[in-house]
């Protein structure tokens, strides 16, 4: 008897396929983004002028009633940055369009004395001087100028130059500015810079006997040259009336080819393009302390800075494309 085959009970059953059993995952709950923070809404034009009416009329108030700070020589901070530097910045900004170089050659901090060269008739170089050092400085740095007596001798003119910082041209005010941190500007060639003849224009004159240097030696403080270019060219001086500026006490009576044939218009100075660069500073606070009575050092000092203000200037009227543009 052959062998029985056993045949599987199941096998011709197809196979029931149990499903897995997956285990729910709970959904995300919805990312809720915090809502954005409302624009500020733009200021209206009204807000602007009512702050600027608010601001004048406090700093009026603290005019007339004297809540202001004057230092010993009469600067006057808050009235030079709110009043005087607005009404010197359109003259520097729009009609001579100044362009300064070199600005990072005037120390960030402590004291420093600028040498500039003098011209123009009028001593608009040194406004634009100051406009200059305090607009492109990173500091805002005010410029203290020394200035001449005839300056402190003229009414309301005496009292402005006051109030924006400058002081007389003598060695103990110019000493005690510097030892105090403060920038001081000086222009040696005084009334012969600025009176000499147009012909004579980016010429230096003279720069005195060193009294400068030996400022900046007892302070212990740099000596930066600086050029000015443009500045010759506003009212050409073509001649000198002396008998009249002997009558009238000054050290000239300009004659341009515009004044004074045409009265008061010819008062306006030429819309010329200047230019005004700050050369690299020269150290004095590694000489001795006698250093300041040494004539031959003054001199060689002297010459060094008005040698450089010159080849600056040269430099400068070389690259310069035309006078008023």
């Amino acid at each position: 008897m052959a062998d029985a085959k056993v045949i599987p009970f199941d096998e011709d059953r197809p196979r029931r396929r149990i499903p897995r059993r997956v285990r729910a995952v709970p959904a995300a709950e919805p990312v809720v983004e915090p809502p954005a923070a409302p624009e500020p809404a733009p200021a209206a034009p009204g807000d602007s002028w009512d702050r600027r009416i608010a601001g004048g009329l406090a700093f009026l108030r603290r005019r007339v009633t004297g809540d202001y700070e004057v230092d010993d020589f009469g600067y006057d901070k808050e009235l030079t940055d709110q009043v005087l530097m607005s009404l010197m910045r359109p003259l520097y900004d729009k009609y001579f369009r100044v362009e300064v170089k070199g600005i990072e050659n005037i120390p960030a901090e402590g004291g420093a004395l600028i040498v500039a060269n003098h011209s123009g008739t009028l001593p608009l170089d040194g406004l634009m001087l100051q406009v200059a050092v305090h607009d492109h400085h990173p500091a805002e740095r005010h410029l203290r100028l020394l200035a001449a007596d005839l300056v402190f001798m003229l009414p309301v003119v005496n009292e402005l130059a006051r109030k924006a910082g400058h002081t007389l041209a003598c060695a103990e005010d110019a000493q005690r500015l510097l030892e105090a941190g403060e920038l001081v500007g000086v222009m040696p060639e005084g009334f012969k810079g600025i009176g000499k003849p147009f012909g004579d224009r980016y010429k230096l004159q003279r720069f005195g006997r060193g009294g400068f240097v030996s400022t900046a030696l007892r302070a212990g403080t740099p000596i930066v040259p600086c050029s000015i270019v443009g500045a010759e060219e506003i009212y050409p001086m073509v001649g000198n009336a002396k008998t009249l500026a002997r009558l009238l006490g000054v050290p000239y009576f300009p004659i341009t080819p515009t004044f004074p044939w045409l009265g008061p218009l010819g008062a306006l100075p030429l819309p010329t393009k200047w230019t005004i660069q700050f050369g690299e500073p020269i150290p004095t606070d590694g000489y001795a302390a006698e250093a300041a009575e040494d004539p031959m050092l003054m001199f060689n000092l002297t010459d060094q800075v008005r040698e450089q203000i010159q080849h600056t200037l040269y430099k400068l009227l070389v690259q310069r494309r035309s006078v008023f543009f």
